[in-house]
Parts: structure tokens; C-alpha cells; sequence
């Protein structure tokens, strides 16, 4: 059993109850973590709010990851309420809709700046600023997926970003290791979040996934936030700048 009591731990990410970070957070939480849950505006404010009342103990926190100004105010927030920081969960992911449909030859200039913005460089920021505040090491986390190194029909833009994602984890690792912070990415199966709604033909993505995959079906959230509890605890201490995949084994097939 894991157990995470007197640890704290920051999870960017958190739209609804079909979000990746609400399974981890859920596992985080019954470890006993004490979270501080991060939504990105006040449009999302209602919705988090709902989920952070069914953890006790957990507090939200608003901060629009595109502005470096709030990313400072909410560290130093977190700094004045908690001292210092554990673990931290970045599950922030976009591109605009018509950059994930149609063909990628013609990604526009301004979605691809978005897609790696939000998705990419948003890990940068809020690694810079929570480092500070791990002064004994930690583990920083974030999500991938395999069309960061396999063409995923669709995918388009968002591939491009998640294989950028995946080199900044290995960049940061080698960069904080002296400091013992951790950092990896977990590369989960598809799953039917409110992002991955917004990449086309989603439903026969995920059907070929089952079919596909040795354990013959899909990952769920709770399966990656097993993993993310992994991550946050000693057990996972030698591991950092690695891709995990928590897919049903989908990746290790030719075809």
C-alpha cells in the first residue's frame, strides 16, 4: 500500500469527471496526498469546484497557465499555503479543432504556435516554478500518447506536440536531476476525455486500440492514475526522463 500521507501534491488538468487528472487525483487522494487541484478559469471554476468537494482536504486554485503572471501568483500561493510541493501533475493539452481535422499538411501557423504552447511549453513553466518548492526532490508527471512517435490518423498537430512533450521531459529530467526531481511522462491508450473528443473518428480509434492491443481492451483513468501514484511515490525513485505506456500493451505491436 502507498502511501502518500503528509505529501502534497499540484494537479494542472482537471475539466470534469472524464478527465485523466480526475483519476489521478482520485488515486493521489485515497493514498493520502493532499492536493491542490489548478482549473483555468472561471468558466471552469463550477465544474472543479464540484469534483475538489468530493476530496477532502483538497483546495483549488485558478490559474491560466498562458499568462506567466498567475502561474507566479499561484506559486507563490502555494508556497504560503504549503510550504513546499511533492509531486506536480501537468494533464494540459490543445490545439484548435480545425488543426485536428482534415489533413495535416495544412496546420495552420497560428495552431501549431497554440498546440505547442499549451501542450508543450506550459510543462517548462510550471516546472521552473515548482522547483522551488521541492527542496528535497519530487516527481513531475505528464501525459503523452503513442502518436508522438507513430503516425495516428487524425492526430494531426497534437502528435507533433506530444513527441515536442516527450523531448522536454528528458531536457527537464537531465536538467533537475541534481536537484532529485523526477520527471516523466505517462503515454495512456485513448480514452474518452473531453480533449480527445475534439480528434476525429475517436470512437473506431478506440475500437482498433482493443482489438489491437494484447489485453484486448481500453485503458480507463483510474489504470493511469495507478501509474501516476507510481510516479509520486519512492517506489519510482531511480526512474526520470522515461515515457511510461499504460495502453493494454498496444505499443509493443507491429500490427
Amino acid at each position: 500500500m502507498i502511501n502518500l500521507a503528509g505529501k502534497t501534491a499540484v494537479i494542472f488538468g482537471l475539466a470534469n469527471k472524464r478527465s485523466i487528472a480526475w483519476g489521478i487525483a482520485q488515486k493521489l487522494h485515497a493514498a493520502g496526498a493532499t492536493l491542490a487541484i489548478c482549473y483555468q478559469n472561471e468558466r471552469m471554476k463550477l465544474e472543479a469546484e464540484g469534483l475538489i468537494a468530493e476530496l477532502p482536504g483538497a483546495s483549488g486554485f485558478q490559474c491560466d497557465l498562458s499568462v506567466e503572471s498567475e502561474i507566479d501568483a499561484l506559486f507563490a500561493a502555494l508556497k504560503e499555503k504549503y510550504g513546499k510541493i511533492d509531486t506536480l501533475v501537468h494533464a494540459v493539452a490543445f490545439a484548435p479543432a480545425a488543426d485536428l481535422r482534415g489533413e495535416f499538411i495544412n496546420t495552420s501557423r497560428e495552431g501549431f504556435r497554440t498546440a505547442m504552447d499549451v501542450s508543450v511549453y506550459t510543462l517548462i513553466a510550471v516546472t521552473r516554478a515548482a522547483a522551488p518548492l521541492m527542496p528535497e526532490g519530487g516527481s513531475v508527471m505528464t501525459l503523452s500518447y503513442f502518436a508522438a512517435e507513430k503516425v495516428v490518423p487524425n492526430y494531426n498537430v497534437m502528435a507533433v506536440a506530444k513527441a515536442g512533450l516527450e523531448s522536454t521531459v528528458r531536457y527537464l529530467a537531465w536538467n533537475l536531476g541534481p536537484k532529485n526531481i523526477r520527471v516523466n511522462a505517462i503515454s495512456a491508450g485513448p480514452i474518452k476525455t473531453l480533449a480527445a473528443r475534439g480528434v476525429g473518428d475517436l470512437t473506431e480509434m478506440m475500437k482498433s486500440h482493443a482489438d489491437r492491443a494484447p489485453l484486448h481492451r481500453n485503458v480507463d483513468q483510474l489504470e493511469v492514475g495507478g501509474t501516476a501514484l507510481f510516479l509520486a511515490s519512492d517506489l519510482s525513485s531511480a526512474i526520470t526522463g522515461e515515457v511510461i505506456y499504460v495502453d493494454c500493451g498496444y505499443n509493443i505491436m507491429g500490427f
